[in-house]
């Protein structure tokens, strides 16, 4: 099969664009196209998912190990063409700047996969060379085999990047797309999420796909990343033995949509039948539901109509009361406060089972990898656990509550974190259940001791 890592030299550098018009323009082939992405970015799986009609799968080698990223490469990609890997920030971009951890760079080696190489050419002739050099060097166990410029000026310009690179490179160049070939990638926030999935935005994907066509040598990127197959070789996701399902209900709509496909099949491998409902849409927690997950999102983008739907606010604050064993990450802690404040100083009542307010705000308030281990009582993660996770927000909570959740390790220390109450585990970090399975098995048996 075809397999491959789409790489840049740094953010910034049309990896999305690439990755979505490479997609569709396979497609049109009659190709069968996976995507993955590297990291643990939510938004551009949406777009992979919406070009290929397949769900998309984050893959991630500080957050999983490195048989669990075969494993979910090598499960989802058993019946497709083709695998894109999208990588994120630059190809050596991870964890930390002494190693490979986390990077694209990284992926690319377990899962041994050659890599194509985006990098901005613009006001550059040799000089590009060197830049690619540089990435050949840096790792001998990063295979680069072709490469792609963007944001050229003319044809003639493309020649001299082209032939700057093969002599001194050894490596094809595959094509190039000048500048402004295609509009710009809408901004990827979760506001525009419903959009993608109507199909509103397939003009644009089409769009992308001409411009790859007709700039891209799709048969000589064919023809460099041919890959053996990946053996599926941790067993994580096998089924196990259960006497009955847990009924477990998820919020999941346009606010809350933050979610790993892994943690839903290894809550499914264990038993779990899932039960989706929208806030949203004003529904209520299912009444089979045994426990509850409510995701991360954007619920601040929909906080007026969240704070009218009280039919959905009042059952989940009577399911958590209830003593349903209930997961809030991010969005999803928001939500569960007395209210949330948007940048314009609106302020909206929200579900108020966390004593405390979040505010929004315009500069970053956390983001980077965290390791956690629990706090005493979390039916979740207990102190003598561990289990790795992801944090990103602009929002910052204000209040006091007394009892945290957990310990959350980053670059920067380690802090106690989140909200504990009950059979309530709420915080900022978004678990990967991937990095501890024992996580899903310790929820089902909080439900399970709930119904006895």
């Amino acid at each position: 099969m075809n397999r491959f890592v789409l790489a840049g030299t740094g953010s910034g550098v049309g990896k999305t664009t690439f990755t979505i018009g490479i997609m569709r323009a396979l497609m049109k082939r009659g190709l069968r196209v996976q995507g993955f992405k590297c990291g643990p970015d939510y938004i551009d799986p949406t777009y992979h998912t919406a070009v290929t009609k397949r769900i998309s799968r984050n893959i991630d080698s500080f957050m999983m190990t490195e048989d669990v990223v075969r494993t979910i490469v090598a499960r989802n990609s058993v019946d497709a063409d083709v695998a894109m890997i999208e990588g994120v920030m630059g190809l050596y971009d991870g964890k930390s700047p002494l190693s490979n951890e986390g990077s694209a760079a990284h992926i690319s080696e377990i899962t041994n996969s050659p890599v194509i190489l985006i990098v901005n050419a613009a006001s550059m002739a040799r000089s590009v060379a060197a830049v690619v050099k540089g990435f050949q060097l840096l790792d001998e166990n990063t295979h680069i085999v072709g490469v792609i410029a963007n944001q050229l000026g003319s044809k003639s310009h493309y020649e001299i990047v082209k032939t700057a690179i093969e002599q001194e490179c050894n490596v094809p160049v595959l094509g190039y797309l000048p500048k402004g070939a295609v509009p710009a990638i809408p901004s990827r926030h979760l506001g525009l999420v419903p959009a993608i999935e109507r199909g509103e935005l397939d003009h644009y994907f089409d769009e992308l796909a001409e411009a790859i066509e007709a700039h891209i040598d799709l048969d000589a990127l064919l023809l460099a990343t041919k890959a053996q197959p990946l053996q599926q070789c941790s067993p994580i996701f096998d089924a196990v033995e259960y006497t009955a399902p847990v009924h477990l209900a998820v919020a999941k709509d346009a606010a809350f949509n933050f979610y790993y496909e892994e943690n839903f099949e290894l809550l499914q491998a264990n038993g779990t039948v899932l039960h989706y409902f929208s806030p949203l849409a004003n529904e209520e927690v299912p009444k089979q539901a045994q426990g509850l997950y409510i995701g991360g999102g954007f619920p601040e983008e929909f906080a007026e109509q969240l704070a009218n739907n009280t039919a959905s606010m009042h059952s989940i604050k009577e399911a958590i009361e209830r003593g349903l064993p209930t997961l809030a990450e991010c969005g999803g802690y928001m939500y569960l406060t007395e209210s949330i404040s948007n940048r314009a100083g609106e302020s909206f009542p929200m579900v108020g089972i966390i004593p405390g307010r979040v505010k929004m705000q315009s500069k970053l308030a956390a983001l980077g990898y965290r390791e956690i281990t629990g706090m005493q009582d979390n039916f979740l993660i207990s102190e003598q656990e561990a289990a790795k996770g992801h944090e990103f927000h602009y929002s910052v909570y204000e209040g006091e509550h007394t009892t945290p959740a957990y310990l959350s390790k980053g670059r920067f220390g380690a802090k106690q974190e989140g909200y504990l109450h009950h059979n309530l585990v709420a915080g900022y970090t978004h678990f990967h259940f991937a990095s501890n399975p024992q996580l899903v098995k310790n929820w089902l048996a909080a439900c399970e001791k709930l119904e006895k």
